[in-house]
């Protein structure tokens, strides 16, 4: 007997319609509207109203292994990392299957609206391999995560806070890691993956989208309250928080580290390897990890900055988007501060 469906325990309301009708006209993805879900108010395009429920339901098994971030926060580095611990660093493996493959991402096609996945047949539909792989990218993760045979161990990718994972990922103690980003850093990155994705489709300059980042007036935000939520659980023995700033620091530690949360400690002799393969410019050339195939079939604009970049951090010197714009950097500083007395922790 199925178990009777959990009802989505958050309110969802249309945002407000002249900000709405602004973010439409500067996110071109989007075709329908947005909307913000519960007490933080998270941002989403329109379709998370028709599909949170059977997210939230999503049947998560106790092997599962899950990362959890704001966007831009190092996700796709730590991600091909955990894999490779995970299996053995079986790098063949790994350049022969792209990471959205062997670690999908679960909630990437609520940003797959009806009207773009349209463009994107019709500019492929010469081409049966990429019209199967747009069906694929389109096709809700709990669906497609669910026909993952049960004798495979899954690797899901999600930016959706603790409050709207499913309950079953903490039910089940599936292992989650979360990484936390300076965000200052993640805005210029969020902002740069904006103008890449057609799906997202953003046409403005970045004072305004710092305007929107700021204020939750983009997906998967406001930051704050994601990082709150993963810091109200990173007690928890199934959860390992870390900072994408102290990974970049010491590479060796985080992967120790993670390794002994999986408890899938690596051989000595292969550190070195893995170091080189998750070097900046390795992860660049890596066709497996910065998007080819997202490429390849239209979903990424051309002459934007591309989908790996630099993993700077501002500990010293910021971003050049801040550093062109002082009043902005100052404005951003406070704004970092006042949160940050608000939980003294991050």
């Amino acid at each position: 007997m199925e178990n009777t469906p959990l009802k989505f325990p958050h309110e969802i309301r249309d945002v407000e319609e002249s900000t709405n009708a602004e973010l439409l006209d500067h996110f071109h993805g989007e075709r329908t509207g947005f909307v913000q879900v519960g007490s933080e108010g998270y941002f989403f395009p329109h379709k998370y109203k028709d599909e949170a429920e059977r997210y939230y339901n999503f049947e998560a098994r106790p092997d599962d292994v899950w990362i959890a971030t704001v966007p831009r926060s190092g996700t796709t580095w730590t991600q091909e990392l955990i894999w490779l611990v995970a299996n053995g660093l079986d790098f063949e493996h790994a350049q022969e299957r792209p990471l959205t493959e062997r670690f999908p991402f679960f909630e990437f096609p609520l940003f797959v609206h009806p009207k773009i996945k349209e463009e994107l047949q019709e500019e492929n539909r010469d081409s049966a391999e990429a019209l199967e792989f747009i069906e694929k990218i389109a096709r809700p993760g709990y669906e497609a995560l669910s026909e993952i045979p049960r004798s495979q161990r899954r690797f899901i990718k999600t930016h959706f806070p603790f409050s709207l994972m499913p309950p079953s990922v903490l039910e089940k103690k599936c292992k989650v890691i979360y990484v936390v980003r300076d965000p200052k850093d993640v805005a210029v990155s969020y902002y740069h993956l904006n103008r890449l994705f057609r799906t997202q489709g953003y046409v403005g300059d970045f004072e305004r989208y710092w305007h929107y980042f700021q204020n939750g007036l983009n997906p998967w935000l406001p930051y704050y309250s994601h990082v709150k939520e993963a810091r109200e659980h990173a007690h928890l023995s199934n959860v390992l928080f870390l900072r994408y700033e102290d990974m970049l620091a010491d590479l060796p530690g985080a992967i120790n580290s993670i390794a002994s949360f999986l408890e899938c400690p690596p051989k000595p002799e292969d550190m070195d390897r893995l170091l080189d393969h998750l070097s900046i410019r390795s992860f660049r050339e890596n066709k497996s990890v910065n998007m080819h195939e997202m490429a390849s079939v239209g979903v990424l604009n051309k002459g934007e900055a591309g989908f790996v970049r630099s993993g700077a951090k501002t500990a010293y010197q910021p971003q050049q988007e801040f550093v062109e714009n002082p009043k902005l950097l100052k404005s951003a500083n406070e704004w970092v501060e006042q949160n940050i007395k608000s939980f003294k922790t991050i």
